[in-house]
């Protein structure tokens, strides 16, 4: 009698996929389609757990959540459909995920972290925290101050003279190298590295920072320069992908450097 091979061995740390500004139901449902599809379940030992991608995340959809054209296109993703959370920008989305990952055709001028789909997935998969794969609008994909959000971006191979994939087809591409990425080796880490910070973390040091350059006039040089200052200052300081007790060390500089100790 010939057994059948055991189920692959999946990491219990799944990738929420974050659409922002999604714009029809149907794409959304689709995407929800596509996140069950690649869902493993490990059913050794009797136990039932759920490898799968479920954790959908949707910012500012056009047209409203929850959204009645999902369900069709959904095809029976239920549970991702009736577990979608809405949030109001991309930063309360992904404020509780330690890796964000963009996926992009392009870099738009910016000076990124570029993984391929496998690559991005060993990334996510060595770590025992919450991560993200972040996905833009039908129409333009994400722009410049989304990307800022992400510590590295994702782009798949395609034809470069008919590039664009559809939403549903991008969340396809990846959450097939979620299911096979298991075989890629793990992203290695220096010794004792916890890991990098929260999203809120990094975000509160940002408008620290802001704040205290704000108030001694750092972003008042020639018109127009200001908002690009802050993206500067962001993208600077989430490409390096600082620890917590690294940010938490940074907010202690940036109130030392207000307020000194010793009352000098």
């Amino acid at each position: 009698m010939i057994e059948s091979p055991p189920p692959p061995v999946m990491p219990a740390n799944p990738p929420a996929i974050v659409l922002v500004r999604p714009q029809l139901g149907m794409n959304i449902g689709a995407v929800a389609r596509a996140m069950r599809n690649f869902g493993l379940t490990d059913l050794r030992l009797g136990a039932m757990r759920n490898f799968g991608l479920t954790d959908l995340r949707l910012v500012e959809p056009r047209d409203g959540w929850p959204n009645p054209e999902a369900g069709p296109s959904a095809a029976g993703a239920d549970i991702v459909i009736e577990q979608a959370r809405v949030f109001g920008s991309l930063a309360d989305a992904i404020a509780d995920c330690t890796l964000t990952i963009g996926t992009a055709m392009t870099t738009r001028d910016m000076i990124r972290r570029i993984a391929s789909p496998a690559g991005a997935v060993a990334e996510m998969q060595a770590l025992p925290t919450t991560s993200a794969l972040v996905f833009g609008p039908e129409r333009t994909g994400l722009i410049r101050e989304d990307l800022l959000h992400c510590h590295a971006l994702c782009t798949i191979p395609s034809n470069p003279e008919f590039g664009s994939l559809n939403l549903a087809q991008a969340v396809a591409v990846m959450g097939y190298a979620w299911v096979i990425g298991h075989e890629a080796p793990p992203a290695t880490w220096i010794v004792n590295h916890e890991g990098p910070a929260a999203q809120a973390e990094l975000a509160g040091l940002i408008t620290a920072l802001e704040t205290r350059l704000a108030e001694h006039g750092f972003f008042n040089p020639a018109p127009g320069l200001a908002d690009s200052a802050r993206r500067m200052l962001k993208n600077i300081l989430t490409r390096p992908a600082f620890t917590g007790a690294e940010v938490q060390f940074l907010r202690g500089v940036v109130r030392s450097l207000v307020q000194p100790r010793g009352g000098r």
